[in-house]
Order: C-alpha cells, then structure tokens, then sequence
C-alpha cells in the first residue's frame, strides 16, 4: 500500500486548504482511513478519520468545526478540507490506513503510513 498527501502550502491564519491522499496498489473501498498531523518536537496525534462508506467521521477536539474529512472510493483518495486555519495547526499532516478491514472506526489501528505534507499557518 502507498500513500501519497498533497495539498499542503503556506497560508495565512483564516485562510483554507484542502488535502489530498492517493493511495496506491489496492482499493480503500473496504477499509477506514484516518488523517495524522505532527508538529516540529511534537508527537503524532490524531486528526481524522473516516469509515469505509463515508457514513461515519471523527475528529479530534481540535479540529471540530473546521476540518472535514471525506472521501472517493472510486478514485481511491481521501481528503481533508481544512478552514480557519490557526497557526497552531502548522505541522506535517499525514494519511493513514489500517492493515485490516472491518473495524468500527473507534477501534480502527493505523499502520500504513505515506509521506506527508507540510502545512505552515502563519499569524
């Protein structure tokens, strides 16, 4: 499985991106995905994530209200939309899929992990 985010850039704090996952060499159709974010002397942590229908999201407390994760099993991707950004939010954001399917998304683990983007929110 690859994993390939894009979408990031330089944006003033108000301002909005939208992020893009392609995952590469087998469908995400069955499978939950899940967005990741890690700022500079920080750890991982949790942003997103998604069920395999669409039906069902989550969000850190952080980002509720201001990041909506979607997704096109047709074209294999993932997205996260991201407004009000704040510079806080300033980190490489990274997507994620579990190596099983079939998990109710609170119990999905993440184990594949493709190469990020940077995102940098300026005030």
């Amino acid at each position: 499985v690859q994993l390939q985010a894009s979408g990031g850039g330089l944006v003033q704090a108000g301002g909005s991106l939208k992020l893009s996952c392609e995952v590469s060499f087998r469908s995400i159709s069955n499978y939950n995905m899940g967005w990741f974010r890690q700022a500079p002397g920080k750890e991982r942590e949790f942003v997103a994530s998604i069920n395999w229908s669409g039906s069902t999201t989550s969000y850190a407390d952080s980002v509720k209200g201001r990041f909506t994760v979607s997704r096109d099993n047709a074209r294999n991707m993932v997205y996260l939309q991201m407004n009000s950004l704040k510079p806080e939010d300033t980190a490489v954001y990274y997507c994620s899929a579990p190596i099983y399917s079939g998990s109710l998304l609170r119990d999905t683990r993440f184990d594949y992990w493709g190469q990020g983007t940077q995102v940098t929110v300026s005030s």
